[in-house]
């Protein structure tokens, strides 16, 4: 994967930071996300909100405050809702990003299932519409075959909108404690080739 020319930096000497970003469960115990920062030494969260918890402009500035505390190269690696956190960020801010792995985003312009937002909160929240444009980062999303909250369809439509590359992850429901995953060792591959 090629970087654009805006990010050929001398950053060999440094190690990317791995950045988490969660979806709006923000950290559950066993989910593959807070294992994986938990085993490697250079990877740190987006702390949880306190208040606002379904605002887009809080989740945002979240991840905006968690990336000004780094110095140096970062790999955003985002999960459901966390992928559209990242790319409304995205849109708005300018910092150089080495790469983002997203993973079984959320289709928040679709009707989700019972015990998540309807699209009415979600837009009042400022989630709708979602963006579109062309990520100014190399990225990966990966998706599964049966997530009940994106369409695989849905989700290649979304990757070349952002041109990223797709990785098609199989059946794994929304990748999540729910659908069977703690651990997801392929995660540390995944992010490996955005190096």
């Amino acid at each position: 994967m090629n970087l654009p020319d805006s990010y050929e930096t001398d950053t060999s000497v440094m190690t990317p930071t791995i950045l988490m970003v969660p979806g709006l469960r923000d950290h559950v115990a066993e989910h593959w996300q807070t294992l994986l920062e938990a085993e490697l030494p250079n990877a740190r969260s987006v702390p949880p909100l306190e208040h606002s918890k379904l605002s887009r402009a809080a989740r945002v500035s979240a991840l905006d405050k968690a990336l000004a505390a780094i110095d140096g190269p970062v790999i955003l690696v985002a999960h459901s809702a966390g992928v559209m956190i990242t790319v409304h960020w995205a849109r708005m801010h300018h910092r150089p990003i080495h790469g983002a792995l997203l993973v079984t985003p959320a289709d928040l312009e679709s009707p989700m299932p019972p015990g998540y937002p309807t699209m009415d909160v979600l837009d009042d929240n400022g989630w709708l519409p979602m963006p579109r444009e062309r990520l100014p980062f190399p990225s990966i999303l990966a998706s599964s075959g049966n997530d009940p909250l994106c369409s695989t369809q849905r989700a290649i439509e979304l990757a070349k909108s952002w041109g990223s590359l797709v990785v098609d992850l199989g059946k794994v429901g929304h990748l999540n404690p729910a659908a069977g995953y703690g651990p997801w060792p392929r995660a540390e591959a995944l992010i490996d080739s955005l190096r």
